[in-house]
């Protein structure tokens, strides 16, 4: 039975002194391995503590691996540690987890006409530019060629290479074509990377909160996450070297900019701590980028600083042009693309040659930068729009992002956002609770909402319900 005596007028943080005493009796195996600790309401109210407190103990023991958390059952004891050397199975949730993830994601997939997606991670179709799109395919469909009837190149169409070797260019990111592989999408340029770089049982640092579809990707191939507090300028560097020293990770999956799910972006200063950590500890940084086009004034990214030596970025252009046009791109330093396209014909032969065009010729004619001109201007619109109504309704926002479709937000009175996400559910509203977005699932009062959806006014009616009950 767990025993803690705090002292509450002492230098130490009452939420490291919970972390010492669990962490103790487990080490002196007093709290034995499957052991049901206190609910966090409890455990606050024994210690005379705040439950954000107890929230924030025990969501970092869960990230040292001391607890397990169990989805509406609570907090247990984690099974020792597999000793070095040993096999490294998936953990035996791992699948129960993916599931929880496929749930969601088919459910966004399959949402009712009148559902509301508040919580979604795409672009209302009505933002998107079915015109140009159609009006480009006309003029590929007009054009003879084998474009038509033939498999495409193994690194794909080369003059959207290079393209995508001139708009890198831009960011500051020296890449020549060959250095450049097309994707199906960034999931597929992703997998690629993990199929390549990492097996089961090795361990790959990961943001927390971050993208939950990597996680699962992550999970299937057997591989350990670890998991790295994202803050308002970047990830928590201080965690990343203690886990890095620890485990050795062979990777480090991240977003410099627009982060997705909390809209932040890396500091200047933070990203040179993290490219020195990456240097020391050796391991490769991945930089998805598929968010790109929806900034208004291009920052650095970790590429741009790196150089490509130890970065690969990836991106695509789902999120902007269309998520039927599965085009993206992983840009590497020329031994590693010729890896990943080995890999790309091994297990998909090649990508659409035909996508590929039709996206080269949006790109090249004007026309896109026009659209995204136009979409930059009314997501700005909606993002003050949507914020000035967040805060006259009671909800706390992480950070203002400067852009992007996502603000991550909570209500003060509400500790468990998957709690409201599923009466939301019965209302027609789907939201994005942020027990999600976290690589182990633990509880979270945070969530994700999109800026192009949450303008309307039922999502406003909806949340001013909330934030005067007494729900949570």
């Amino acid at each position: 039975m767990l025993s803690l005596a705090l002292v509450h007028k002492s230098g130490q943080p009452l939420t490291e002194q919970i972390i010492a005493g669990i962490k103790r009796q487990i080490d002196d195996r007093h709290l034995r391995p499957g052991t049901k600790l206190p609910s966090i309401r409890n455990l606050a109210e024994s210690c005379k503590v705040s439950r954000f407190t107890v929230v924030e103990a025990y969501d970092r023991l869960v990230a040292m691996g001391y607890l397990q958390s169990r989805r509406g059952a609570g907090f247990y004891t984690a099974a020792p540690s597999l000793p070095s050397g040993a096999a490294h199975p998936a953990p035996a949730d791992n699948q129960k987890r993916n599931e929880e993830l496929v749930w969601l994601i088919r459910r966004l997939l399959e949402a009712q006409e009148n559902t509301v997606l508040a919580g979604g991670p795409w672009l209302p179709n009505s933002w998107l530019d079915e015109a140009g799109i159609r009006q480009t395919l006309h003029v590929l469909a007009r054009k003879n060629g084998a474009h038509l009837l033939e498999y495409g190149h193994p690194f794909g169409y080369l003059p959207l290479r290079e393209q995508l070797s001139l708009m890198l260019g831009a960011l500051g990111v020296t890449a020549h074509p060959g250095q450049i592989l097309l994707t199906h999408s960034t999931s597929h340029a992703l997998e690629l990377i993990i199929r390549y770089l990492l097996k089961p049982g090795d361990a790959a640092l990961v943001d927390d909160p971050g993208y939950y579809n990597l996680f699962g990707n992550l999970r299937l191939q057997g591989v350990e996450l670890l998991a790295v507090p994202r803050g308002r300028d970047g990830p928590d560097i201080a965690v990343l070297e203690e886990l890095s020293a620890a485990r050795r990770p062979k990777l480090y999956f991240t977003q410099s900019a627009m982060q997705n799910p909390t809209g932040t972006a890396i500091s200047p200063h933070v990203a040179f701590k993290l490219l020195q950590a990456a240097e020391r500890h050796d391991f490769i940084i991945v930089e998805d980028d598929i968010f790109c086009d929806l900034q208004v004034k291009t920052t650095p990214r970790l590429a741009t600083l790196d150089q490509l030596k130890r970065v690969i970025y990836v991106r695509s252009f789902s999120k902007t042009l269309s998520g039927s046009l599965r085009v993206g791109f992983v840009a590497c330093v020329q031994p590693i693309a010729n890896e990943l396209a080995d890999i790309k014909m091994l297990t998909s032969i090649t990508t659409s040659q035909f996508t590929e065009r039709l996206v080269y010729l949006m790109l090249v004619d004007g026309h896109y930068r026009k659209y995204l001109s136009r979409l930059h201007e009314r997501i700005g619109e909606s993002r003050l729009e949507v914020i000035r109504a967040f805060e006259r309704s009671g909800l706390e926002l992480f950070v203002e992002p400067a852009d992007g479709m996502f603000v991550w937000a909570r209500f003060p009175h509400i500790d468990d956002s998957l709690t409201l996400a599923e009466v939301a559910q019965r209302d027609g509203i789907m939201l994005a609770p942020g027990a999600v977005f976290r690589p182990h699932l633990e509880r979270s009062p945070w969530m994700r909402f999109n800026v192009a959806v949450c303008a309307e006014p039922r999502v406003q009616a909806w949340l001013r319900r909330v934030a005067s009950s007494e729900l949570g």
